[in-house]
């Protein structure tokens, strides 16, 4: 299938970006779009407006600040996976972004983007709330910072505002014991359940709306995960006690 009709725009700068966001109902930011383009495709996505933000510079930097790891707009998921500054401030970012998917995919998929789409099987939204992290939201209005525990609210779905671009995430540093663990169908799949260990702290992926954070003496307490054709309720938390008790142990 082919994209429902859209029109195109493409910024030059963030502020120009900004006052499209603002002035157009119902439009999509398009960066990697390894999540967005299939949506399209298949038409389960008809914006009215596609504002492509790869011909802005200076969006793509991974720098430190804060204790902790920033990443920026337009950083590839590859670019993650190659940096060596994330793998010393915070490698459980590093050892999340190579469970996405395939090389070929990350080469153009952006964190940020992978972050707003808010997939509830998503490795790197997962690693984001465990670790404590937050995203920068900026708009015409200003800018604002997204504690993680406040931006996923549902399925897809974050407090962004419509006209608020996902500027930057910042992850902090990890250097105590860490891990994330998935199970899914074949590599590169989307995981049925899974796991992120940072300390003693434990979220879970891909087995309710959201991630979540759990207790790992009790992962899955008041946890109401989903089924479908891939998984039932009952084997996620199957998948997840196990899951579990491995990143502990390891």
């Amino acid at each position: 299938m082919k994209p429902a009709p859209f029109e195109y725009h493409a910024p030059s700068t963030v502020e120009e970006t900004c006052a499209l966001l603002g002035s157009l109902d119902d439009a999509k930011i398009l960066a990697g779009g390894q999540s967005l383009v299939p949506l399209l495709n298949f038409r389960l996505a008809r914006p009215k407006y596609l504002i492509d933000i790869n011909r802005i510079a200076g969006v793509d930097r991974i720098y430190e600040r804060d204790g902790g790891v920033a990443v920026q707009a337009l950083v590839r998921q590859a670019a993650v996976e190659d940096s060596d500054l994330v793998a010393r401030v915070c490698p459980l970012l590093s050892d999340a972004v190579r469970l996405v998917a395939h090389r070929v995919i990350r080469n153009r998929g952006t964190v940020c983007g992978s972050i707003a789409h808010a997939d509830p099987a998503s490795e790197v939204p997962a690693v984001l709330l465990a670790l404590g992290g937050s995203v920068v939201a900026v708009s015409s209005r200003g800018q604002r910072v997204i504690a993680a525990p406040d931006l996923f609210t549902g399925m897809f779905e974050t407090s962004l505002a419509p006209d608020e671009l996902l500027a930057e995430a910042w992850f902090p540093a990890i250097h105590d014991a860490f891990a994330i663990l998935e199970e899914s169908r074949r590599h590169g799949d989307f995981a049925l359940a899974g796991v992120v260990r940072a300390a003693e702290k434990l979220a879970l992926f891909g087995v309710a709306p959201t991630p979540v954070l759990a207790d790992p003496r009790d992962p899955t307490r008041n946890l109401e995960s989903s089924g479908d054709i891939e998984a039932t309720p009952e084997f996620r938390i199957h998948l997840v006690k196990v899951l579990t008790e491995r990143a502990f142990a390891a």
